[in-house]
């Protein structure tokens, strides 16, 4: 399992990511048009530089809902492989049966 300082960082990331998402796409979109000047072009990229580096959707992770493991994870389901297959051995995912054949 992981520490849970580590998943509260995580969500702290979504967060962030969340609150800036609209001031990066504009300032992208403002650095992609040629149609602006080079200083205004500049002007951008240094705005989106003075952004939090938590607000950058690169740094996010995917984690386990369940045990906050980083590997293995089933974005489909939010769960890791392994907490994944206990419950579905359990039969609490409607449509997985164990494969045989």
């Amino acid at each position: 399992m992981a520490k849970i300082a580590v998943i509260n960082r995580n969500i702290k990331r979504y967060k962030i990511v969340q609150k800036y998402n609209e001031r990066r796409v504009n300032l992208k979109k403002k650095i992609n048009d040629s149609t602006l000047s080079d200083a205004e072009r500049y002007e951008s990229s240094l705005a989106l530089q003075k952004l939090p580096r938590d607000s950058s959707p690169v740094r996010l992770r995917n984690r386990c809902t369940l045990t906050g493991r980083s590997r293995g994870v089933y974005s489909k389901f939010g769960l890791g492989r392994g907490k994944l297959r206990d419950i579905a051995m359990s039969g609490k995912i409607p449509g997985i049966t164990k494969a045989s054949w």
